[in-house]
């Protein structure tokens, strides 16, 4: 289990819990749980659980978060004590993306597999390769116009003339990348919260 300590990223379900703090405030009464993982062989024993609980209180500031997609299908971090308090609803501009890459015959349960995505975007015929280039450039979602960052260029943010040039000059693997952004956002994350009473 990762536990930072650092100010973690502004979240969904932080403004329900905390009064606005200045970024000092967070530093010293907050820290993040920023992934569990217990291996295939150990699960369904309560290790999670037993983790996080022992954790909790280790973490040496008053609050802790998780932001997860697991605890929507196994309440381990509850059972731990944590205290479930949202769940992220998905992003319209993404869900519309979405049911464009349906049309186009992609499979959403598999955006996140980079095989599938390969393999589904090495089969669009140039009409739809470039219906696709479309739906991205229309929509405005900060992650898709970030992700190029990682392809190498200096700026993460995009004017819209570079982003028009971006898409259209992109080749398949840069939009493989696109789609499995978009299989990240399609995920609905749960907050979960946990306040260290003891002094």
């Amino acid at each position: 289990m990762i536990v930072y300590a650092y100010p973690p990223p502004a979240c969904f379900g932080r403004r329900l819990m905390l009064p606005r703090m200045s970024i000092q405030e967070i530093n010293a009464k907050l820290s993040l749980i920023s992934r569990l993982v217990v291996h295939p062989k150990y699960r369904t024993v309560g290790l999670g659980a037993t983790l996080i609980r022992e954790t909790l209180p280790l973490a040496g500031t008053q609050f802790v978060e998780l932001i997860a997609v697991m605890p929507k299908y196994s309440p381990f971090a509850e059972k731990a004590g944590m205290k479930r308090v949202a769940q992220q609803e998905s992003v319209k501009s993404v869900a519309k993306l979405s049911q464009q890459l349906e049309t186009l015959g992609f499979d959403l349960q598999f955006l996140g597999s980079k095989h599938y995505v390969k393999t589904v975007i090495e089969g669009l015929d140039p009409a739809k390769l470039a219906q696709l280039r479309e739906a991205f450039l229309h929509n405005k979602h900060p992650r898709f116009r970030t992700q190029f960052a990682s392809f190498g260029r200096r700026l993460p943010f995009f004017t819209k003339e570079q982003w028009t040039e971006a898409i259209k000059t992109a080749d398949l693997e840069k939009l493989a990348a696109l789609i499995r952004v978009v299989g990240i956002l399609l995920q609905k994350k749960v907050y979960l919260f946990w306040e260290n009473v003891r002094p």
